[in-house]
């Protein structure tokens, strides 16, 4: 069964372009509604707590360094099949293999670069919103 929260970030990358209005609106227009949402800056150990799972990948150093360098915009979204259509929404990893109009494609700069993260499972949804946000900041 697929659940209906995912979890977003509008990555530093996307935030210093000034992207958080377009991409917002985007993420509006495609049918979510923001449950949670905070504007913050992540520290470096914050930043290695979330991305946990890639410690043994040999991009884990880049990775934390990237997301602890500005601030980022972090949400949960609600709709039915969030994850599903969010990854649609949202496009390839790589921006020059993101279909034409998803939010990569459009405001990417890199692999790395690739101005937001989204939840790839409904279970790392709920992981990552509970890493966030608590009850009470969910309306």
């Amino acid at each position: 069964m697929t659940g209906n929260i995912t979890f977003t970030m509008i990555k530093p990358d996307g935030v210093e372009a000034n992207n958080i209005g377009p991409i917002l609106a985007m993420i509006n227009k495609a049918g979510f509604k923001i449950l949670a949402m905070k504007y913050m800056r992540l520290t470096q150990e914050q930043a290695g707590s979330f991305y946990a799972v890639h410690k043994e990948r040999p991009f884990y150093g880049e990775l934390t360094g990237y997301m602890s360098s500005g601030p980022i915009v972090a949400a949960i979204l609600t709709k039915d099949n969030a994850v599903t259509d969010y990854r649609k929404l949202i496009g390839a990893t790589d921006p020059t293999k993101a279909d034409e109009g998803t939010i990569r494609k459009l405001f990417a700069k890199s692999i790395a670069a690739n101005a937001v993260h989204g939840s790839d499972s409904d279970e790392n949804a709920i992981i990552e919103s509970n890493f966030f946000f608590s009850q009470l900041e969910r309306f």
